[in-house]
């Protein structure tokens, strides 16, 4: 059976990659340790390893709420501890009582420095609270070079295990009915929009799929897909239950809250 029949053709790369560390794995029976995923890419891992017998899978990113995590894929008699994924958590610095930061200023400061976004955890914004978990690779180098956020000077603070917030998931969930499951109607129906709306904003390239920019109104979505608006949120659709006597699609989806 074609593995990649089950995926979209840009998760193809992924997938492969994922194949390389398995056989990698069972065969030399070594670790390894990937870069933070996000939940689509911890999803296609959890399938691609399935219950190979000789090929542990384990997460952590710094919190039992983390969103982004790193995966180490060991063999079942190499026990996983949360130091093994060479986290470090920061707490973010900065006048509070003067400028409001927001998460689109912490994620831009950092991407300015040079580093992939794969090396960074969850940014967690609570309250004047703002914390960021990331590769320890990196660690030296942030609390040397991020200085600077929007417009306030930030240091950071490393935080001891355990007092990491992490980004807890809580989604409003509703059931509702679509003439397709094209990207243009499924907004149409998780954001009370037009599907006229809808299309411009994914042709604005204000839409990604599962962390992927998607400017095509036709994308098909599936089961598990997330969905994130620019303005309006994200959104899961949870699952496709069958179709209504007039051809349309009963969809179960949640609304970030």
């Amino acid at each position: 059976m074609n593995i990649y029949q089950h995926y979209r053709p840009e998760e193809h790369a992924f997938i492969d990659k994922v194949n390389g560390w398995k056989l990698a794995v069972a065969e030399q029976y070594t670790v390894r340790l990937t870069d933070f995923l996000n939940p689509r890419e911890q999803f296609i891992l959890q399938q691609v390893i399935g219950n190979h017998p000789d090929v542990s899978l384990s997460f952590w990113g710094g919190s039992s709420y983390s969103e982004r995590k790193r995966a180490l894929i060991h063999p079942p008699f190499v026990p996983a501890e949360n130091e093994d994924f060479s986290i470090t958590c920061f707490e973010v610095n900065y006048p509070a009582k003067f400028v409001k930061l927001e998460h689109k200023d912490i994620l831009g400061a950092l991407m300015n420095l040079g580093v992939k976004r794969e090396k960074y955890g969850d940014i967690v914004i609570s309250g004047e609270t703002i914390q960021l978990s990331a590769a320890s690779e990196i660690a030296g180098y942030l609390r040397l070079s991020f200085e600077k956020a929007g417009r306030a000077s930030v240091t950071l603070n490393e935080l001891e295990p355990g007092m990491f917030l992490g980004a807890r998931e809580e989604y409003t969930e509703k059931n509702g009915t679509v003439s397709s499951l094209r990207l243009d109607a499924v907004m149409s129906e998780m954001y009370s929009i037009s599907r006229s709306k809808a299309s411009a904003l994914i042709a604005g390239g204000k839409v990604k799929v599962n962390w992927r920019q998607v400017e095509n109104t036709s994308f098909e979505l599936e089961g598990g897909d997330y969905v994130s608006v620019r303005g309006y949120g994200r959104s899961k659709l949870f699952s496709i239950d069958g179709q209504t006597k007039k051809d349309k699609q009963r969809i179960r989806y949640g609304i970030l809250k």
